[in-house]
């Protein structure tokens, strides 16, 4: 019970907010990181998922291969890539091993929510016409949108949680707060750290659920284009 009562204190200390070592610097790295990985792992993921779930082709291939990467742990693809030549251009080495983290459930929901549309609807837009491109940004996309939204928002909880791996590498973010508290034996201080962690992960993911109760609901009635 002290140590909770020492965190709550630590937590709620105006001087650990300010800073270049306070708590809203290292929020804001921690978001920043998170943003821009979510950002590349969905432009390298979406794009892939979508046309292969259009065409019906390659996709449980791309799946299951994407999904290996989850067998590897993220820290240790971080010291691999921290000993390789990439290890000297900064943030790249963390940047790279959160987005191969994140791509798997990206690929996985847009892909599965691509081919779970209904057949009768996608036949029924192709009799009017549509070309491929149409077919796949105003049936099939709208349609699938639950699922690839979903697995934005797994994506996006994972990277905040696992985000805390680049302070190893000598990056910012919350991870920051929890090695100097190791480093000061200051078990407070790394208490703090992961309950800022896990808010900050409950908050992205009440931030999509919202999203997702706000959004209008496409999935009933189909698509006509």
């Amino acid at each position: 019970m002290n140590t909770v009562v020492s965190a709550w204190d630590w937590l709620t200390s105006a001087a650990n907010w300010s800073g270049d070592s306070g708590i809203a610097r290292r929020l804001a790295e921690h978001l920043y990181l998170t943003v821009v990985c979510l950002a590349l792992s969905c432009a390298i993921a979406l794009p892939v998922a979508l046309v292969l779930g259009h065409l019906g082709k390659g996709g449980a291939l791309a799946v299951n291969v994407s999904n290996a990467g989850r067998a590897v742990p993220t820290f240790a693809v971080l010291v691999l890539l921290l000993l390789s030549p990439i290890g000297r251009y900064g943030a790249w080495p963390t940047v790279i091993a959160l987005v191969l983290f994140a791509v798997p459930p990206l690929l996985t929901n847009a892909y599965a929510g691509m081919r779970g549309v209904d057949p009768d609807v996608v036949r029924a837009a192709r009799g009017m016409g549509m070309t491929g491109s149409q077919l796949v940004f105003r049936v099939e996309l709208p349609l699938a949108m639950p699922l690839v939204l979903t697995g934005v928002r797994i994506a996006a909880v994972q990277l905040v949680a696992t985000a805390t791996v680049a302070a190893l590498a000598g990056g910012g973010g919350l991870g920051r707060i929890i090695t100097a508290g190791f480093n000061l034996a200051s078990t407070p201080q790394v208490v703090a750290g992961a309950v800022l962690v896990a808010a900050f992960a409950l908050l992205v993911e009440g931030i999509f659920e919202a999203v997702r109760r706000l959004a209008p609901d496409r999935t009933e009635g189909g698509a006509t284009g």
